[in-house]
């Protein structure tokens, strides 16, 4: 018997994911359960992190470099008293300490973690190290030399102390961000060791953990469950904030062939002043997505297409 035809669809599918799997499993019982040809996801989640997986279908997989430098909120559960060598729950335990911080000492030391910090990556992520992921010279005993890199954090706050030993913390962060890191360098800050125990993603530029779908709701007993393709949210959601130009038929086939567009003769029909702009718009035409292009000098090239 053939297999069943793969789908080609277009899109944004919102999981929350749950503990002690990795994105990628995700990714594949997705793909398997829509019979999609083609999917990806945004931002990797480890197996010990739960929370929202955006999941990209098809033409949406080409937006994916767009939403990894937009706004994503953590909660996280640190726990004091050990340090671990995933500075996660998995690893195994490298060194204890009596101190139990203050609420007190916690927010003093929460101030030197706000803005542009620099911080040195988990030995345990998949950064490339001459060729090698970081996680597998690790595996292997020894210890990579990681260099410090640089990271936004827009807040960071203590929301509940559970006992002397968990905090539980808030973090809206920028690109690049690890939180593992963040616990680690936030203990030593406060004279003591830790790790986190619980990590949670809840925020990831446009999309929300409110409208996110359990695994296990779409995927049921190994079948397909509630899976349905009104789930999917458009491939322009993600785009939203890039200015964008309405363009004719005949516009729009210019730039799926290729070609740039004078925008000269035409300007007075935008509402947006092309004159001085110079940057990413996104090409329209009755209200489906065309493609991202670069408006300058009153010039439309395009960048990226979407076969819709």
């Amino acid at each position: 018997m053939q297999n069943k035809r793969k789908q080609r669809l277009n899109g944004w599918l919102l999981i929350d994911k749950p503990l002690n799997v990795t994105s990628a499993f995700v990714v594949n019982k997705i793909k398997h359960t829509f019979n999609a040809s083609k999917v990806g996801h945004s931002g990797t989640l480890d197996p010990l992190a739960t929370g929202l997986l955006p999941i990209a279908f098809g033409q949406a997989t080409k937006t994916i470099s767009y939403i990894i430098d937009k706004k994503k909120i953590y909660n996280f559960e640190l726990t004091f008293g050990e340090s671990r060598s995933t500075d996660d729950a998995e690893g195994e335990v490298l060194e204890c300490s009596e101190v139990r911080p203050s609420d007190e000492q916690i927010n003093q030391a929460l101030q030197s973690f706000q803005g542009e910090i620099l911080q040195i990556p988990p030995i345990f992520s998949a950064i490339k190290i001459q060729g090698k992921r970081s996680y597998d010279l690790a595996r292997q005993g020894e210890k990579p030399q990681l260099k410090e890199r640089l990271a936004r954090i827009d807040s960071f706050r203590m929301i509940k102390r559970i006992d002397k030993n968990r905090v539980i913390f808030e973090v809206v962060s920028g690109k690049g961000v690890y939180m593992r890191s963040l616990a680690r360098d936030l203990a030593v800050a406060c004279n003591t060791v830790g790790y986190i125990s619980v990590l949670r993603r809840l925020h990831v530029g446009p999309f929300d953990i409110a409208d996110a779908f359990l695994l296990d709701k779409i995927v049921e007993n190994g079948k397909k469950g509630i899976a349905s393709l009104d789930m999917l949210l458009p491939i322009q959601t993600v785009l939203d904030d890039i200015p964008a130009l309405a363009m004719t038929e005949d516009e729009a086939k210019f730039l799926n062939f290729g070609q740039s567009i004078d925008l000269t003769e035409i300007q007075g029909r935008f509402e947006m002043n092309i004159d001085s702009f110079d940057g990413i718009v996104r090409a329209m035409k009755e209200g489906q997505l065309i493609g991202l292009c670069h408006l300058n000098r009153k010039r439309l090239r395009p960048v990226r297409i979407f076969n819709n």
